[in-house]
């Protein structure tokens, strides 16, 4: 069943990366689609829909392309490198897939069903207060309530919530680019490509060599895996280490694939592979499916697998970025107006709580 959705979802990307006929009947609800974006789009540039800044400096990491484009692990670049800057930093998240409905602290001990994978997978890594929640806004705010020194707040994801103001955007593409270029469900765009002129600097990241039209350069980033798997006891075994004996590859991504051949380029021998779909929730039914079998997965992965299989291998992946990145960064910083606290458009009174 899952590996069936698996298959399912990756021939829905491959059309969308090309120009198959069968999505000339979606065009109709494409232009639907991108006639109430622009309307929404409009509503929030004029105020008539409220928008509010939580206060300090936000960014935010978002991509406009549905599907994985590598987000968190940029996000965490971002965050060590703010750290390093001195700044006191804090990350909210929706948490997709989540089945809390309220805004939520992430701890420690957080279940991934109740905060999501990706914002445990920020916490356990950084060990920064994360907050998750539908409402960014709502998260960002409640972030600063509790954590008032916060001096940058940094959005895992996010780009289409225009009700949280933010100070820079960075946007995350894969090597697929804007597909066909078509908004969804024609295509992959999650809105109109390129983007509204706007006050605020956006910041754009991809491969090396991913030019989008008319004139847009990407900021090139190189992603690999890390060299080091890890397990729930904090084990750590160098990849090499793990290339004589046969590995269960297994993985919930967006694309399982790639993580597949990254593993099998850095010389591993891979005796299965198993591809779910994206945020999936491993549960005690895959414990036996995996018996006595050497597992190896993805970083976000690991934060549900390891509920039941302690033992599993993760490997993280790792990002490598130009200075020009983080020069832009601190441009942006400098020059972003000083938010001492929350603002609320004034035509709509108070801010929500």
């Amino acid at each position: 069943m899952n590996h069936a959705r698996a298959r399912w979802r990756s021939c829905i990307e491959a059309a969308w990366r090309g120009q198959r006929l069968c999505l000339l009947a979606l065009l109709p609800l494409s232009a639907l689609y991108g006639a109430l974006w622009r309307i929404r789009r409009w509503a929030y540039d004029r105020a008539w829909l409220p928008s509010a800044h939580p206060g300090g400096k936000v960014l935010v990491v978002g991509n406009v392309v549905a599907g994985g484009a590598g987000k968190t692990p940029l996000t965490l670049a971002v965050v060590e490198y703010l750290r390093r800057k001195g700044y006191s930093v804090g990350l909210i998240s929706r948490g997709y897939g989540r089945r809390g409905i309220q805004v939520e602290e992430v701890t420690a001990t957080s279940d991934a069903r109740q905060v999501g994978d990706e914002p445990l997978l920020l916490h356990r890594r950084t060990g920064l207060p994360v907050f998750v929640g539908a409402d960014r806004l709502a998260a960002a705010q409640a972030l600063r309530q509790k954590y008032p020194q916060t001096e940058v707040i940094v959005s895992d994801d996010g780009l289409q919530h225009l009700r949280l103001r933010r100070d820079l955007e960075i946007c995350v593409f894969d090597a697929g680019g804007l597909g066909n270029g078509r908004l969804l469900p024609a295509g992959p765009l999650r809105e109109p490509w390129p983007r509204p002129t706007s006050d605020v600097p956006m910041l754009i990241v991809g491969p090396p060599g991913l030019n989008l039209p008319p004139l847009e350069q990407s900021v090139p980033v190189h992603r690999r895996l890390s060299d080091t798997a890890v397990n729930a006891e904090g084990q750590r075994r160098p990849l090499a280490a793990l290339r004589t004996q046969p590995l269960v590859a297994v993985a919930g991504i967006a694309h399982p694939e790639r993580f597949f051949e990254a593993l099998r380029a850095q010389g591993l021998t891979l005796a299965e592979c198993h591809a779910f779909p994206d945020h999936y929730d491993f549960g005690s039914n895959l414990a036996p499916f995996l018996a006595g079998k050497e597992i190896i997965c993805t970083e976000k992965d690991a934060v549900k697998l390891w509920c039941w299989r302690p033992e599993a291998w993760a490997v993280a992946l790792e990002v490598e970025l130009p200075e020009a990145f983080f020069a832009a960064i601190d441009r942006a910083l400098a020059t972003a107006p000083h938010h001492a606290q929350s603002h609320y458009d004034r035509a709509h009174g108070s801010p929500p709580t």
